[in-house]
């Protein structure tokens, strides 16, 4: 994919998922890359960067999966993964020992649209850029109006099945169990979803607020 020429319409915006404690980073990448293929993006690592201390391991891995919708419209999710402080730990569970890390996960997401007017229609540059304002402010044409959803219902799914890993963990742990409540697999997807599709509305809004679109 060549991001050259693309109208870029930033859906969601530094979407974040906070974790501290103990953890199975395989898991949590696993996760990731499955849900990642199972919504047909297509996986690329933009950058990774690690340092090592005396608190632990900091790592920051940066991905930006996209998926080709058209010849010239591409969905593209950038995921930003920092994991501070990573320990290593051992413990005995029903008699096997497993490995697990221990630290703070901080997940950032934003989510873009990527549209080709230029290639689409030919457009000269003026033409380009008014067409994306349009677009963006005033009124959504049907079929970027149909990707946009699917974008937000993508990225929901893939925060809530991250979600619902991590949750595991705490209730592995027994924090507050009585006080637990138990999470359905359905209801952390729908509500990650309709978190999203509030946040784009009110982007939306804020657009229009700007002045746009005023006779």
């Amino acid at each position: 994919m060549v991001d050259t020429y693309f109208e870029k319409n930033l859906v969601i915006n530094n979407r974040e998922v906070k974790y501290k404690g103990k953890f199975k980073v395989e898991e949590l990448f696993r996760t990731i890359n499955k849900t990642l293929t199972e919504k047909g993006y297509t996986k690329r690592e933009k950058k990774t960067e690690e340092t090592v201390t005396d608190e632990g391991r900091t790592t920051l891995i940066e991905l930006r999966p996209f998926k080709e919708k058209t010849e010239y419209v591409t969905l593209m999710i950038k995921i930003r993964i920092h994991l501070e402080g990573i320990t290593e730990k051992t413990e005995d569970l029903e008699g096997v020992r497993h490995k697990f890390q221990q630290g703070k996960i901080l997940l950032t997401f934003d989510a873009w649209s990527l549209t080709d007017y230029q290639q689409r229609w030919g457009m000269k540059p003026w033409v380009f850029f008014f067409k994306g304002v349009i677009n963006k402010y005033l009124y959504t044409f049907p079929m970027e109006a149909g990707f946009t959803g699917e974008l937000v219902g993508d990225t929901g799914y893939i925060v809530g099945e991250i979600k619902k890993l991590l949750n595991s963990y705490e209730e592995k742990e027994g924090k507050g169990e009585k006080e637990v409540k138990k999470i359905k697999e359905e209801e952390v997807r729908k509500s990650a979803e309709e978190e999203m599709k509030k946040e784009m509305e009110e982007m939306r809004k804020e657009g229009n607020s700007a002045g746009w679109g005023e006779g």
